[in-house]
């Protein structure tokens, strides 16, 4: 018996370490740390989290199900890039299941759900994005977008949002110093969260829709403004 609890610990140590340096590789591909195209050597990246190579192995494995990285073999392990048809493909994913994630969640969402979503709402309103850095600024709009999937409880449709979400921050970091209206994107959020949080299942979903395809337009057009 006590062979077996080692060996379970061992494994919870080992998710654990894994979970933390997914989320550590994660946000330095999100926020552009690590450069589309960048070759990704486990050893150093080992080195640099603190940590074997085994769980970073394992991060990778899984960034690369989230198509934020991809491995040639002989090659190695590189950063995807981000190409200009990929905003299309991503937006048109995400202008169908954004609005019914919040659709879904302005119905289904519980007391306890709605009340974070207040308490990100209330960040929203009171959040300064010419006084905010980037990763700021990507973590309070991953905040609002992650907690009305999280109320829609739907794992599956969280699960596939969560990556296309990821897919899209990419991009958005590659153009954020250019957008104009960045201010109004970013509070744009509030009227959504309103409409989920009072159940209104219509207005939750155009909400979305609306700022799904804004975001498309304002990246595009500073891509091509570039």
């Amino acid at each position: 018996m006590a062979v077996e609890a080692l060996a379970v610990m061992e494994d919870a140590v080992k998710k654990s370490l894994a979970d933390v340096a997914y989320e550590r590789i994660r946000d330095r591909l999100l926020m552009l740390d690590i450069k589309p195209g960048d070759l990704l050597n486990d050893d150093h990246l080992a080195k640099d989290l603190g940590m074997g190579r085994t769980p970073v192995r394992e991060a990778l494995k899984r960034l690369e199900l989230d198509r934020l990285v991809v491995s040639y073999p002989r090659r190695g392990t590189f950063a995807t890039r981000v190409e200009v048809t990929d905003l299309a493909f991503i937006s048109e994913i995400r202008t169908q299941l954004e609005p019914l994630a919040a659709s879904r969640a302005a119905r289904v969402a519980t007391e306890s759900m709605r009340e974070q979503l207040r308490a990100v709402m209330r960040a929203v309103e009171s959040f300064d994005t010419s006084e905010a850095s980037v990763v700021e600024t990507l973590r309070l709009d991953a905040r609002v977008h992650q907690g009305i999937y999280a109320a829609a409880a739907n794992p599956h449709l969280e699960d596939v949002l969560i990556r296309y979400d990821n897919l899209a921050t990419r991009i958005w970091c590659m153009v954020l110093d250019r957008l104009p209206d960045l201010s109004r994107h970013v509070h744009e959020h509030v009227d959504l969260l309103r409409a989920v949080i009072d159940g209104d299942e219509a207005r939750a979903a155009e909400l979305a829709r609306i700022h799904v395809s804004g975001f498309e337009h304002a990246v595009r057009e500073a891509l091509f403004a570039a």
